[in-house]
């Protein structure tokens, strides 16, 4: 969710008694809507980040590293000059607004003290980073406003600051219960008691209103009109205690999860997704805030790459079928030689017959089994031998293309089969390790390029792991290089290796460490042979296996292409929930 002036006002409490009284050692511009803050102090202090960017918009201590540009930008430059060494005397937020106000204490040009006033304003796409003077007059912002980007609200150098426009919404903090609830009756029947907490308050984002309702009603989007009144009482008494809690400071870090993946936070336990979303709760909300968007920002940048790289390899999957489609057809074409050696042979046997400049033929055909007659084109400037000679060179020439051809295709056909293998690979990497590998494989087999300079290669990243039902370590690879790695260096040569049969998919390893795994084992490994594989979202895939020593690879074959045999093949149904409880 948005840091909404709740949860801002969680943050900042919990950030006041750590960097209040301390000064500013460093100022850094990591990108271009972020400024970072090295405040120093003797009982506190830390790295401050104040984050400015639409959906990344938020206040925190951060114990992240990171990396400046090599040219400092001039808002970066600014702040150098007026806030090194400053003091920092204040922070406020206005009542339930989505706003920051850093109040340092510094001295002007002529030595005299002064105040300087940093502005962080979490408002949605309105984002923005302001520094003030002592007399409000705005220095820079970090992102300019202008009369064509907005007409109500101008931010530039040397204009006076002004707060947006206040919406028409009640404080939380200051609303009486029968007031509320003279307010909600004016709704009417059909409005969403939801959508009525977000209209009404300031400060309440759009999970915490659906939570308030989930509540007390058991689902989220409940009307009005279908609540009967002793609901709607415990409903009104619901809110005035959140309020209450509001007003005392309980708030609680908390951190939404879908799997492995950050899904939101916020600063009250939300039960609206019925187990769904993992719960946990943070030490605090710098390290809440500072975790989640780390790793939402390390997924934002691994789903760029992944798109980059897929695109790249899709054009070379396409660029690569449509040529085996062309040299399909030549070999076809090249399939109808006999025709010109039969040609040559009518020629030759009927040379005593022709004359120079002669341009077309009719003669028997003795290769057809009727006997009829042929007509055969000539070339009038060649004697009849070098219209002979012209179709056995023909022949010769077809004969040779389509040997050509066919070792052509072959290797096209293997190309395109790897580069499916690829895709399918792409779409199973869960970290950048994952992508960096894949790549690596991509420029070691040039298909693509390393784009120059030194580049360290990848270390290897780690194959998926698994338990079985019966105790046994469960091994998958994501990608070429590491089902490779897998089967061909990592598994005992005793162990159980199972793939789809006939489609793309990762290798899975049974680690039997001589014990000899139980048939639900076998069931599992499969099954994840084919969850993890382009079979998926079909219905029965069938799953080869066999011991890791009867799995060889092929002689200059592409990474992952492998040869097995003394095999069994096992059918099972893809199941998510299956693969989830084995992790």
């Amino acid at each position: 969710m948005p840091l909404d002036a709740v949860c801002l006002t969680a943050v900042l409490e919990e950030l006041q008694p750590q960097i209040l009284g301390t000064r500013v050692d460093k100022i850094q511009q990591p990108e271009k809507d972020q400024i970072l803050l090295t405040l120093r102090g003797r009982e506190g202090g830390g790295k401050l980040l104040l984050a400015a960017g639409t959906g990344r918009a938020r206040i925190h201590l951060t114990a992240r590293s990171y990396e400046n540009p090599q040219h400092p930008p001039m808002f970066c430059m600014l702040l150098r000059k007026h806030l090194s060494g400053a003091k920092l005397a204040e922070i406020y937020q206005p009542p339930m607004e989505r706003i920051v106000r850093l109040e340092f204490d510094t001295f002007d040009a002529m030595g005299e003290p002064s105040r300087k006033t940093l502005i962080l304003e979490l408002l949605g796409k309105y984002c923005n980073l302001i520094f003030v003077d002592r007399d409000g007059i705005i220095q820079d912002a970090i992102r300019r406003v202008d009369g064509d980007l907005s007409r109500t609200r101008t931010i530039l150098p040397g204009l006076f600051y002004r707060l947006a426009e206040n919406q028409e919404k009640w404080n939380p903090l200051e609303t009486e219960r029968a007031a509320l609830a003279a307010h909600l009756a004016a709704g009417g029947p059909d409005v969403r008691l939801d959508k009525w907490l977000l209209d009404t308050f300031f400060g309440l984002s759009p999970l915490i209103c659906r939570e308030l309702v989930d509540w007390i009603f058991g689902q989220t989007d409940t009307r009005f009109g279908d609540a009967a009144p002793d609901q709607i009482e415990a409903f009104l008494d619901g809110l005035m205690a959140f309020f209450a809690g509001i007003r005392a400071g309980e708030f609680v870090p908390y951190q939404l999860s879908e799997g492995s993946v950050p899904f939101d936070f916020t600063y009250t336990p939300i039960h609206q997704y019925r187990g769904r979303l993992a719960l946990t709760q943070m030490a605090n909300f710098s390290t809440l805030l500072d975790g989640f968007y780390e790793q939402r920002d390390r997924e934002s940048t691994l789903r760029q790459r992944a798109g980059a790289l897929l695109k790249t390899v899709t054009n070379l999957r396409d660029r690569t079928a449509r040529k085996l489609a062309l040299q399909e057809e030549e070999r076809n074409a090249a399939g109808d030689r006999e025709r010109f050696r039969e040609q040559g042979d009518i020629i030759t046997a009927n040379l005593h017959a022709m004359i120079r400049g002669q341009d077309i033929l009719t003669a028997q055909n003795f290769y057809d089994p009727d006997g009829g007659e042929i007509t055969i084109s000539l070339d009038p400037l060649k004697t009849p031998q070098q219209n002979a000679a012209a179709y056995y060179k023909k022949y010769n020439k077809a004969k040779t293309a389509e040997r050509h051809l066919t070792e052509q295709i072959e290797k096209g056909a293997q190309e395109l089969d790897y580069l499916n293998s690829v895709l399918d690979a792409l779409e199973k990497a869960e970290t950048a390790g994952d992508m960096a590998e894949i790549r690596q494989e991509l420029i070691e087999a040039k298909l693509i390029r390393d784009g120059g300079g030194k580049r360290q290669k990848p270390p290897p990243a780690k194959p998926l792991v698994f338990r079985s039902s019966g105790g046994f370590d469960l091994y998958v690879g994501k990608n070429n290089v590491q089902n490779d790695r897998l089967t061909f260096k990592t598994a005992n040569r005793s162990d159980l290796w199972f793939h789809t049969q006939k489609i793309h998919g990762s290798h899975v390893i049974v680690a039997c460490d001589g014990r000899e795994p139980d048939l639900q084992t076998i069931e599992e490994a499969a099954m994840l042979a084919a969850w993890y594989s382009q079979g998926r979202s079909g219905g029965k895939v069938p799953v080869d296996y066999t011991l890791v020593k009867h799995v060889k690879k092929p002689a200059g074959g592409k990474p992952g292409a492998t040869h097995y045999m003394n095999h069994k093949t096992i059918y099972v149904n893809p199941d998510e929930t299956i693969v989830q409880k084995l992790r």
